[in-house]
């Protein structure tokens, strides 16, 4: 039996044992705390969400289209298969639905709602505040909000350099161009398209029309017959599913051509498509969702052109050899110039064609 001296001796040197492994165990907790904030969570992002990415699309049309909607869910699968993310798609037809499929997402604890559109902004900015943990982004749109952002894609480049395109080609001195609706970023695309056919065939004729919708391919055929009367031999579309219409027409036609545009379409009809004008639109998705999966992304406009190599000309290899090689050549210092940012055809199309329209060989 230990004296009564030694046993105080034991009992201290045991409650000192036992404050140190309390000591230790706090450290190392806190420690194991701070290694979570600094290695950051590449799944859950900075808010800790404990599950993957909910992300959501709204397509005004089909996304069978092999254009604009089609690119658009190609996006949403590479969020999807980049990110582990949870997506959900929804095909809408009015003003109506936008605003309640907004409104659907946003109570569902959606991440990120793509509404792909200029038509969809008006909806993004009266549904966001409802819903402030959702992010809402509206492509071809310009408004912004607390959690709202549009994303430009800088069409007028390529556009123009498929003028180019159109007015080399041409042996009728008439081209056309065919829209679904008369949307704004759809006017100036057409706009830098004449500006590129007058660059290079200051002679040629333009005829502009519109279909009224975005998914009738019937009316878009009979639209690319109406202009082909009219002597026109080369056709830019950029009317989603209704501009398939546009492709058939032209095969029923010879010597009738057709660029496309969005998606690259030159597999559609690779016959009479001299090329497309190719938005890469998985590209730009899978950027923003990468902003808002790390807690990163911040409400602004989003503009994505030729200088990010977003948007570009594609020629259709099976067509190529018939474009005239200066016609190629002066496509290609074009191209150059847009990619270095020195011209962008995005405002007054006229004075930036006016420095680049003695490109050598047009």
């Amino acid at each position: 039996m230990l004296s009564s001296p030694h046993r105080r001796h034991e009992l201290s040197t045991v409650f000192h044992i036992v404050l140190c492994t309390v000591a230790l165990m706090a450290v190392l907790a806190c420690g194991g705390k701070d290694r979570g904030k600094s290695g950051g969570e590449s799944r859950t992002g900075e808010a800790g969400r404990g599950r993957p990415l909910r992300v959501a699309l709204l397509t005004p049309g089909p996304i069978s289209d092999q254009s604009w909607n089609g690119g658009a869910y190609q996006g949403l699968l590479r969020i999807r298969d980049s990110l582990g993310a949870q997506i959900s798609h929804i095909q809408t037809k009015t003003p109506a639905e936008f605003e309640e499929n907004f409104r659907q997402y946003g109570a569902q604890g959606y991440d990120l709602v793509f509404g792909h559109g200029f038509e969809f902004q008006d909806a993004a900015v009266r549904v966001a505040p409802d819903y402030p943990k959702t992010v809402y982004v509206t492509t071809s749109g310009n408004r912004t909000a607390a959690n709202v952002a549009g994303m430009e894609f800088a069409f007028g480049g390529a556009s123009y350099l498929a003028g180019m395109v159109a007015g080399a080609m041409t042996r009728t001195n008439v081209v056309g161009t065919i829209g679904g609706t008369e949307l704004p970023p759809v006017r100036k695309s057409f706009a830098a398209f004449e500006a590129g056919a007058r660059a290079v065939n200051p002679g040629v004729r333009v005829l502009s029309s519109y279909i009224g919708n975005w998914d009738d391919a019937s009316a878009g055929k009979e639209q690319a017959l109406a202009q082909i009367a009219q002597r026109a031999d080369v056709i830019f579309q950029n009317a989603d599913a209704a501009g398939l219409g546009v492709f058939q027409a032209a095969k029923e036609r010879p010597g009738i051509y057709v660029i496309g545009s969005n998606s690259n379409q030159n597999a559609v009809a690779p016959t009479v498509t001299l090329g497309s004008v190719v938005i890469d639109l998985p590209h730009a998705f899978l950027s923003v969702a990468r902003e808002v999966e790390s807690g990163r992304f911040t409400p602004r406009v989003i503009s994505l052109g030729t200088n990010d190599d977003v948007v570009r000309l594609v020629l259709n290899p099976a067509l190529e050899s018939a474009i005239p090689a200066r016609t190629r050549a002066a496509v290609d210092s074009v191209d150059a110039l847009l990619r270095a940012g020195k011209v962008n055809f995005e405002g007054d199309t006229t004075s930036a064609a006016a420095g680049v329209a003695r490109v050598p060989g047009t």
